[in-house]
């Protein structure tokens, strides 16, 4: 067992080796082939004979925890560095890799810690409390840890609900909400820390160019005033950046270990620089920095090019003019001409620093902010300025270098409360991950919310406003703000900042391309897997050049303010979905949702995620749309071109939910007529190797669902299922690639019965779930009915139609399906003709709606006939018919066929003749097959030559209309399987007349006791021929054939009906491209049987596309908004 997972871990793959690329995880609790001799021979000599047979499957309980416990999740990347990924590698001795050993305070504590900690305490702290104000700053901070504990309680759920293997945030998110979740969160992870990483090295530029070295800009900034001044400074950053990005990646790439072993250092800065802060804060109180500023008037001086501040001072050679003079005057003598604020304001000199026991406090309780180019100005001090008075000497004074909103500080804030997953990517480390999770980052957040409210509190407390608001700190000799409140000197802060911003890069251009290589190698984007190689030990090379490039995107932007917004999008993303994955679980109550972390409820994730959200607006609306634009692009194109994942995550969960609670909705009535689309059960038929003999039938369901609603293709095996359950699996696989090759967006089922009338039926039966079940049948015309082996199929499709009129089902069954267009062709032009002969609840006029919405039968027209009889109006009923299409909002063209009485042909009573002999000889079930075949070829040759000696010219007009080609060759030909659908309207009185529009009118005639159910009357006694074939002239007719007068009159009535329907259609529909006819029901008794398939085969007779109809008792279409 354990060797299953070491091989299973240190073979190809990567990170799908921890069981994502399999729709089972990879666990101790799956057994191995190979292990299966070492079971078998456990179970020897021990007391489990009653379980031996089972054991392939099942362990003993003893080496199932014997597994468990030398079961270990090796960290991302591991089994690459222990042993390369080339073939001689792979043949070699495996390294035993040693257990993970890090507790909770170097494991978790302490990297969180180091990775909270970062540019925008050091950087941007002083100058968000001056712009935002005490309050204000304080309740962005307070926002913001509350969201980063918030999330981390998520995170600690879910990381101690089971092993979480490395990977971190990624692992939990994908595993939690999905591959689609997974993969779109993970790469705006990965972004975010690429970002992140693009942020400190811009942060250590910045240290490096305006505190610690400024004369090592390539481009000056001496001299320079506003645009140009600006402009030199961000090239500056783009070319020092490019530079330390291009070290760091070199570094990275070399050898990881480096960076691991510098981290501590690093970490070391960070906490020293802290510390000095603090140490500061308490030396004011005693004894405050001697940090001057300048003003002149209320405006706040640059500090960099004069030593004194005043305009003049005394010394024993009188008045002398000083810098500051010699900066707003054209000389330095007293009569020079000055700047004219310069002349009306005195020069004062505050305090930068006054101390925490000043008071200074509640004068920067409020914010002030600024427009781009104003002035920084003490409130309080007075200024004489004249209103026409231009700013001159811009460069003199300290100015807003960018506009400044609470929701822009909002937005630079937020990246210095991220780095809370530090713990979490490193579980595979971790000695007791469940222990240590959640246990390291809450109390990594607590002491760091502690530091960042703390110092809010203590920076305006002890920092002058105009000090506070001076961003680089030019007021005060350009040292960095808040390094003039460290002690022992500010060279701590800067030294210890920029070591600290460096360390951080470094950790992001280590950390991020190890995302990448997870998500690649997880396989669930396909256009990343290249970025899952990497060199022989497992470094991600390509993943740390796509890492660069994507850092010196941001780089380019040059702007430590421009970028903090767009790591905090993807962050606050990523941390929104790990509140949601926890919250989501929760609510599902998902069995395997056991949590050892017990400190969470699904409100507070809920919490957490709203204000995920809300921080994602509140920074910048336009980056929130965008990065959700990214995450949905991604989400849909692992959707589309994804590998298929089964990680039992949450949205499953969410997914059987939602499907169990519309499921009871639709449970509490039927739907409503406007609601009712075809629910299709189809049934097709298999060969012996399991393939589906009519492919065209999904097709045309395809044409007919256009992808809505419900598809259900099932099929019935002969059987009992214990013998032929790899045959059904066969089938289904089958039927399922069908649906995939026709694109039909639905489920399949197969059943196996002692034999197939019956599977059939309990297919009918039982398909569907509640109120999600099929209320139309498609099923195909059977094969070769007419064959005497054959009779079987006939009966079984003829009990299915009774079937579907019991339950209320709609039946569509098309005949000679192979005709039927393949979902690739295109119909140019043609029309689509609907019979309506009988009112079937609006099918006839819904199915050919619904097929032209498809793109193959798009360019067909609509044509309706209705049949007129005698006593009818046919203008009145073109009339009526062309108002109701217009209602419907159907667009076709009308035309009423009227059919007049007529005398019953010599050959319609041949054809019943052959029929009933026909259907005779095939009750001798004592004859072989061969026997019946001669004999059913010579009674029809008989027939066929007595009919041609009594009235040649009579059947030959007949055959040239109703028989093409002659009937012997008819029953030879195989005739395609169709699917039958019935509507049967008024099952109460089958023998009630019916005209199209209007039930009661007209007369019986035999148009239109085509559409009824053939049977014989209540009272036993067969229908009279209608109009002038009474019994008189049928005597007639019969005196050149006695025969005839013994023939059922009923069967002779329904076959004239079947001939002169067929001969109209033919007349009128013959070049259409399909024609939808309604379906007649069965006889009641099952006498008639054979005959009911012989009349329905001379109704459609010479068509080639023919779809039979059959309404479910129930109106499918309304005129009605």
């Amino acid at each position: 067992m354990l060797n299953n997972l070491t091989d299973t871990e240190e073979g190809d793959g990567g990170a799908q080796n921890q069981g994502d690329s399999n729709p089972k995880e990879s666990s101790p609790f799956i057994n191995s082939s190979d292990a299966a001799a070492e079971k078998s021979q456990q179970y020897d000599g021990k007391n489990m004979a009653l379980f031996e047979e089972e054991m392939d499957t099942s362990p003993m309980v003893s080496s199932l925890l014997s597994s468990l416990a030398n079961y270990s999740n090796l960290p991302q990347g591991s089994k690459e560095h222990e042993e390369a990924e080339n073939n001689e590698a792979e043949s070699s001795r495996k390294k035993p890799v040693k257990a993970p050993q890090l507790g909770t305070l170097m494991g978790v504590y302490l990297p969180c810690i180091q990775n909270i900690f970062g540019v925008i305490l050091f950087l941007r702290m002083t100058w968000l409390v001056g712009i935002g104000g005490i309050i204000g700053t304080f309740i962005i901070v307070f926002m913001c840890c509350t969201t980063t504990m918030l999330t981390a309680i998520s995170m600690s759920a879910i990381a101690t609900n089971g092993v979480v293997p490395a990977g971190g945030s990624y692992y939990m998110i994908s595993r939690s909400l999905g591959p689609e979740f997974g993969g779109a969160v993970g790469i705006c992870f990965y972004l975010g820390t690429t970002y992140a990483g693009a942020m400190y090295i811009l942060g250590a530029i910045e240290l490096l160019l305006i505190y610690i070295v400024p004369k090592a800009a390539i481009f000056p900034l001496e001299g320079l005033e506003g645009a140009e001044a600006e402009a030199a400074l961000l090239n500056n950053m783009r070319v020092y950046g490019t530079i330390l990005l291009t070290s760091m990646a070199t570094v990275v790439f070399v050898g990881v270990k480096y960076v691991n072993k510098l981290a501590l250092v690093f970490l070391a800065c960070v906490i020293l620089s802290i510390l000095a802060v603090y140490a500061g804060v308490i030396k004011t109180a005693v004894e405050p920095p001697d940090f001057p500023v300048c003003l002149l008037g209320n405006r706040t001086l640059v500090w960099k090019t004069f030593d004194v501040c005043a305009k003049t001072i005394e010394t024993a050679n009188g008045t002398v003019t000083t810098q500051l003079w010699r900066m707003f005057c054209d000389s330095p003598f007293l009569n020079a001409t000055c700047d004219k604020y310069f002349v009306a304001n005195n020069v004062s000199q505050i305090q930068g620093i006054p101390g925490v026991t000043s008071g200074i406090l509640t004068k920067n309780l409020f914010g002030t902010y600024y427009e781009k180019g104003d002035l920084i100005a003490k409130v309080g001090v007075e200024s004489v300025e004249e209103q026409d008075d231009t700013l001159t000497n811009a460069n003199r004074y300290v100015l807003a270098d960018i506009t400044s909103f609470f929701t822009l500080l909002v937005g630079i804030y937020f990246p210095s409360v991220t780095g809370i997953m530090a713990g979490s990517n490193r579980s595979g480390d971790l000695r007791d991950a469940q222990k240590s999770i959640p246990i390291g980052t809450i109390a990594a957040i607590t002491t760091t919310s502690t530091v960042y409210m703390s110092s809010v509190v203590l920076f305006g407390a002890c920092i002058e406003g105009v000090v506070l608001r001076d961003k680089f700190g030019e007021g005060v000799h350009g040292n960095l703000v808040i390094g003039t409140l460290a002690w022992p000197s500010p060279w701590v802060i800067v030294i210890g900042s920029f070591f600290s911003t460096c360390g951080a890069g470094l950790q992001s251009l280590t950390g991020a391309p190890r995302l990448m290589q997870a998500i690649a190698k997880d396989g669930i984007v396909p256009a990343l897997r290249i970025f899952g190689h990497g060199k022989a030990n497992g470094e991600p090379t390509w993943s740390l050049l796509l890492t660069a490039f994507i850092c010196e995107s941001g780089i380019l932007i040059a702007s430590l303010d421009s970028v903090a917004p767009i790591l905090s999008m993807f962050f606050l993303m990523c941390y929104m979905f790990v509140n949601l994955a926890c919250a989501l679980q929760t609510l599902l109550r998902t069995p395997n949702w056991r949590p050892r972390f017990k400190f969470y409820h699904w409100t507070l994730s809920f919490l957490g995620m709203s204000l995920c959200l809300t921080l994602m607006f509140l920074c910048s609306w336009y980056y929130a749309i965008v990065a959700m634009a990214i995450a949905g692009s991604i989400y849909k194109y692992i959707e589309f071109a994804g590998a298929e994942k089964e990680w039992g995550d949450g949205i499953r969960g969410l997914s059987l939910s939602a499907a169990r609670y519309a499921l009871m909705r639709l449970e509490e009535g039927p739907p409503h007529t406007k609601n009712w689309r075809p629910q299709l059960l189809v049934l097709v038929s298999t060969d012996a190797e399991q393939n589906v003999e009519q492919p065209r039938l999904l097709s045309l369901t395809n044409q007919l669902k256009a992808g809505k609603g419900l598809t259900i293709v099932g099929t019935a095996l002969e059987g009992t299922y214990l013998e032929n359950s790899d045959q059904a699996q066969r089938a289904e696989q089958a039927l399922r690639k069908l649906m995939e090759t026709e694109k039909v967006k639905g489920f399949c089922q197969v059943t196996v019965s002692s034999n197939l009338r019956d599977a059939t039926s309990h297919l009918l039966q039982a398909s569907g779930l509640g109120g999600l079940k099929h209320n139309a049948v498609l099923v195909s015309w059977p094969r070769n009915w007419k064959q005497g082996d054959e009779h079987q199929t006939w009966r079984n499709f003829i009990e299915l139609v009774r079937e579907t009129t019991a339950a209320h089902l709609a039946l569509l069954v098309p005949k000679n399906i192979s005709a039927f267009p393949s979902n690739g062709e295109r119909f140019t032009e043609g029309h689509i003709d609907v019979w309506w002969i009988v009112h079937d609840g609006g099918m006839l006029m819904l199915l050919p709606f619904l097929l032209r919405q498809h793109k193959v039968w798009r360019k067909c027209k609509m044509r309706i006939f209705t049949v007129a009889q005698m006593d009818d109006n046919s203008i009145q009923m073109k009339k009526d018919l062309t108002t109701f299409l217009y209602h419907l909002r159907i667009d076709a063209m009308v035309e009423v066929v009227e059919m007049h009485d007529s005398d019953i042909s010599a050959y319609t009573y041949e054809k019943t003749l052959v029929m009933e002999q026909r259907s005779q000889m095939l009750k001798q079930i004592n004859l072989t097959k061969n026997e019946r075949e001669r004999e059913i070829q010579s009674i029809t040759d008989s027939s066929r030559g007595s009919i041609r000696r009594k009235n040649p010219a009579a059947v030959t007009t007949q055959l040239s209309v109703t028989e093409d080609p002659p009937a012997a060759s008819k029953e030879e030909k195989p005739e395609e399987e169709v699917q039958l659908i019935h509507d049967n309207t008024n099952p109460a009185s089958p023998a009630t007349p019916a005209t199209p529009l209007t039930p009661g009118e007209g007369a019986q005639s035999p148009g239109e006791q085509v559409q009824m159910t053939w049977t014989e009357k209540c009272d036993g006694e067969p229908a009279k021929p209608p109009g002038a074939a009474t019994p008189e002239g049928i005597k007639d007719i019969f005196n050149m054939k006695p025969e005839w007068e013994n023939l059922n009159q009923s069967n002779v009535r329904r076959m004239h009906t079947a001939l002169r329907l067929n001969e109209v259609i033919m007349k009128k529909s013959s070049e259409a491209k399909l024609v939808l006819l309604n379906m007649p029901g069965p006889p009641r008794n099952r006498t008639g049987d054979e005959n009911y398939m012989e009349f329905l085969e001379v109704l459609t007779e010479g068509l080639n596309r023919v779809l039979l109809v059959r309404g479910g008792g129930r109106e499918v279409i309304t005129i009605y908004s």
